[in-house]
């Protein structure tokens, strides 16, 4: 971890007791020092989820600040920037109604789900529009032991056509780019009580858009279980809400995080880039 001096290049405010923090003295449209990066991953996995406000960021100054942190995945449905194929297009209104007013985990139909997440709000809708997160840690450190000792040995399974049935996805064009991501991507399985690859916290690791049953346990009981755990990661007290402007970012920790984009804007658009770097396998 970095030591007092490196954080002291950057001011991190606390937003809540469980999650989100505002960082200012950073200018991301440059590259970072190494004592900031540090600071940065310090702070990230400290609070989950960092915003930034007034940050310009082209696609590839984006690109290039969220591979700092590991490598970009590119998702196999959502478009993208032409030029920077890692930079994916969340372009959302009456054209396109949004499908991320779930809570969720990104792209955890993968065996080594993104690790960390940078979203930059490019075009606003005059009210509405804001994103919520909430912490999995919190989540599972206020669950009952008895239910702590009963989920950490259980594994879910994570599953592409939960979030992205085939109906949504039926031009021509779509549907085929569908069917060889739904093929490439086959179900998996994840721990439902997942260890921080770098804190050692315990967090639950279910999401209502990708997560469709528990291993081992009857569809009666694996449903009741994971309705309990949807509901209850939604509580207040675990999560942290942004009113996005213009040149915002966020980003956040994948492994301990979830959230969701409210949908209150219509008739008006929302459009924002995300990079997505990708992770270990959950363990």
């Amino acid at each position: 971890m970095p030591d007092a001096a490196l954080l002291s290049t950057l001011t991190v405010t606390p937003l809540g007791p469980a999650i989100g923090a505002r960082v200012e003295g950073v200018d991301l449209t440059r590259p970072l020092s190494d004592p900031e990066q540090a600071a940065l991953e310090h702070a990230l996995v400290t609070h989950h989820v960092l915003f930034f406000e007034n940050q310009p960021l082209t696609p590839r100054l984006q690109r290039d600040f969220a591979a700092r942190f590991g490598e970009l995945h590119v998702h196999p449905v959502y478009p993208n920037v032409p030029e920077q194929p890692e930079i994916m297009v969340l372009d959302t209104g009456p054209h396109n109604p949004t499908d991320n007013d779930v809570w969720h985990t990104d792209v955890t139909f993968i065996e080594t789900p993104p690790a960390i997440v940078a979203l930059s709000g490019k075009r606003l809708p005059p009210q509405g529009g804001d994103t919520l997160w909430t912490s999995n840690e919190a989540a599972y450190a206020a669950l009952s032991e008895p239910l702590r000792r009963l989920l950490e040995p259980l594994q879910a399974e994570h599953d592409f056509t939960k979030a992205f049935p085939y109906w949504r996805h039926t031009g021509p064009e779509i549907a085929e780019r569908w069917r060889e991501a739904r093929d490439r991507h086959p179900p998996v399985l994840h721990p439902v009580v997942r260890t921080h690859p770098v804190t050692g916290r315990k967090g639950l690791f279910v999401s209502e858009n990708f997560t469709t049953r528990i291993v081992g346990l009857s569809p009666r009981e694996s449903d009741g279980i994971l309705r309990i755990l949807f509901d209850h990661v939604t509580r207040p007290e675990f999560t942290v809400r942004w009113h996005w402007k213009a040149d915002d970012l966020a980003i956040w920790d994948n492994r301990s995080t979830q959230h969701y984009a409210v949908n209150d804007y219509l008739p008006h658009r929302r459009l924002m880039h995300r990079a997505t770097v990708i992770g270990g396998r959950p363990v």
